[in-house]
């Protein structure tokens, strides 16, 4: 195995990581779920281990608790080759675990965290003068989710990975990723977010995301608003994806495919697009038929992440999506 900590990362995945708890009852709410199975998850720790399955080389920046279940994220973090020099360890808060009950169709609802407070788990306590300047040299995409600008060190750690992504030319990917339960204050999440999105060069989110922080699920009419925005996508579960990419847009259908669990889906998608940039550098995103190629193909990443439960132990390898995107014409 290649040396983690010297590794070049063509991506830094900066924010949470977690053990998503799923309820082993389907259809059932939090107080009458019987029991639960803990999956390796967050968003930014998925998308950085989607990344190295599929080929990228990709970091991963955050703080977990100085316990069994930080061991055992990083432990797995590690065996799928991503970069943890970015890594902080706090003594005494825990590494983040929420709560998630299922639909009988698979759907996620993300319940709480038992008997913690939002503001009690490292992830909290992320330190912007932590981060290893050096990671930063030769990336090219910075991915950022939006719970960590929730907490006063953390957000501070994203401010000062988005100026250090702005001094070496980093493209910057904000996944909006809304998570009310994360969120002391309500109140204080769309202005945060907003900023964050006149930032990017690349603005994702779902469907019932972008109408509630933007009012609108048209990715042109989000693009408008962003004029520096190089794409945005924006996706829909079962309805698929749509997009607008340089100019080029488009609608991509969803893949028929059994659904187990959602977890992870968007995560996966976002790093099926970025593994294409990254391995096709030159791709020309204005041609609509290219463009349509790189959401399909991102859509399929996503798709193959559902049919099995948690979101990273689903994720597929290389000859899975050929096999499969073979199979789907």
């Amino acid at each position: 195995m290649a040396d983690l900590f010297m590794t070049s990362p063509a991506v830094l995945c900066i924010g949470e990581v977690l053990f998503d708890y799923l309820a082993e009852q389907l259809g059932r709410s939090f107080a009458e779920v019987e029991s639960w199975t803990p999956y390796p998850g967050g968003a930014p720790a998925n998308v950085a281990c989607a990344l190295t399955r599929l080929g990228t080389p990709a970091a991963f920046i955050g703080c977990v608790g100085q316990d069994a279940n930080g061991d055992e994220l990083l432990a797995l973090m590690e065996s799928l080759e991503v970069n943890l020099a970015g890594v902080q360890r706090h003594p005494q808060a825990p590494t983040r675990i929420v709560y998630v009950t299922r639909t009988l169709e698979g759907d996620r609802q993300f319940a709480g965290f038992g008997d913690y407070e939002t503001t009690a788990f490292a992830d909290t306590y992320l330190n912007a003068e932590g981060l290893p300047q050096s990671l930063f040299s030769n990336a090219k995409f910075l991915i950022l989710g939006t719970l960590e600008l929730a907490y006063p060190t953390s957000r501070a750690a994203l401010d000062q990975a988005v100026q250090w992504a702005q001094h070496y030319g980093i493209q910057r990917f904000v996944d909006i990723n809304w998570r009310p339960v994360f969120w002391p204050n309500l109140d204080e999440a769309p202005p945060r977010i907003l900023e964050l999105l006149s930032q990017a060069d690349f603005i994702k989110a779902s469907d019932e995301e972008a109408q509630w922080l933007l009012g609108s699920d048209d990715p042109q009419t989000i693009q408008h608003h962003y004029p520096q925005a190089k794409g945005v996508l924006i996706t829909k579960g079962d309805r698929g994806c749509s997009y607008w990419l340089h100019g080029a847009t488009g609608e991509v259908p969803a893949f028929q495919v059994p659904v187990v669990d959602t977890t992870g889906a968007g995560d996966a998608f976002v790093a099926g697009f970025i593994h294409q940039l990254c391995s096709q550098p030159h791709l020309d995103l204005s041609n609509p038929a290219i463009a349509q190629q790189v959401i399909r193909y991102a859509s399929a990443v996503g798709a193959l992440t559902v049919t099995q439960a948690g979101a990273i132990a689903a994720q597929p390898q290389p000859d899975d999506l050929v096999s499969f995107l073979a199979d789907h014409g």
